[in-house]
């Protein structure tokens, strides 16, 4: 018998995973933005945020595993076998794990001196180096379109950044524009340079859930987040403490980081890259639409338009590529 309902089910999983991404790449800038942009004397440490993230991100994961083990004895048995016995493959994944703790240090910066919109359209430029880093690294070709895209992608962060002023103050909270563009650019290099590498580190890699990567890059992340946090903030948590300024904001921002992106992992495999190009163009209309009315954003003209040029790069790069035909012989 056939099931009528599988094209419907299909759908409603598509819309979900649409839903899904919108709502994650728009509402964790956001609760960003909102808590770095409050009063200065109570400001949480960033960098401590980042390994709580990470923290619960791996024991969201030890839970999945443990739940799929049904005991404890298996947690531990398949945790050695793929961090112990197959060490090798464990280590690798510490480069990548210390280019995305660094990457989401950057994020914090990049957040606290832009506007969760401007934010939100100069962060797709990780579209490019993430397209740069597979020409090199992985010998991928792009086609007459997706280079088009890259143009237009240039184009529309460039006018979107000349359309913003100079530094200013927001609660007590220094902003500078151009420290923000530093910053989101340094973390679109991360974010790519890691994507590319962490791709073909699976293709030659054994066999693992994305459970126990996630426990290996966590694992990593706290570690390398921990030094973070010595390195830059050693003098402030120890005269503040480690959790100073953490109200139920920060901790969302927290669950946010930890939990979101696990569950986009789980969702992406039902979006292609059409939908997940949608996602993104909304959650930047979301995040200027907000920006407006929470923190008084102005949209310039100039903003719109390279806003434009971004969402045209977003979706053209997501295109598939054409099919090529074989002629019958």
């Amino acid at each position: 018998m056939v099931n009528n309902n599988s094209g419907g089910s299909g759908v409603n999983l598509k819309f979900i995973s649409l839903a899904v991404l919108t709502v994650q790449n728009a509402t964790l800038i956001l609760s960003i933005r909102y808590t770095r942009t409050r009063d200065a004397a109570q400001m949480y440490i960033a960098t401590t945020a980042v390994v709580m993230a990470e923290l619960f991100k791996m024991l969201a994961c030890f839970g999945v595993i443990l739940k799929e083990k049904g005991s404890v004895g298996g947690l531990i048995e398949h945790v050695h076998y793929y961090t112990v016995i197959l060490w090798k493959d464990a280590i690798k994944i510490s480069v990548p794990a210390i280019l995305y703790v660094i990457q989401n240090n950057l994020q914090y910066v990049a957040i606290s001196n832009l506007e969760a919109a401007v934010f939100q359209v100069t962060y797709q430029l990780k579209i490019m180096t993430t397209a740069i880093f597979s020409v090199f690294l992985l010998r991928k070709e792009l086609i007459k379109t997706q280079w088009i895209a890259l143009v237009l992608l240039f184009g529309g962060v460039s006018l979107v950044q000349l359309s913003q002023g100079s530094s200013k103050s927001t609660n007590g909270v220094e902003q500078n524009p151009v420290l923000g563009l530093v910053a989101v650019l340094l973390s679109c290099c991360s974010s790519g340079f890691a994507g590319v590498y962490f791709e073909k580190l699976l293709k030659g890699s054994s066999d693992i859930s994305i459970w126990m990567r996630n426990i290996h890059l966590a694992g990593y992340g706290v570690i390398f987040g921990l030094v973070g946090v010595f390195m830059n903030d050693q003098t402030a948590v120890t005269e503040k403490g480690f959790f100073f300024g953490y109200d139920g904001w920060v901790w969302w921002v927290v669950m946010m980081q930890a939990f979101g992106g696990l569950l986009v992992a789980v969702v992406v495999k039902y979006a292609d890259n059409i939908l997940k190009g949608f996602a993104t163009s909304l959650a930047i209309i979301v995040s200027c639409v907000v920006s407006v009315f929470l923190w008084g954003f102005v949209i310039t003209l100039q903003f719109s338009l390279g806003t434009v040029l971004v969402l045209g790069a977003v979706y053209l790069y997501s295109l598939p590529k054409p099919q090529t035909k074989i002629l019958p012989s």
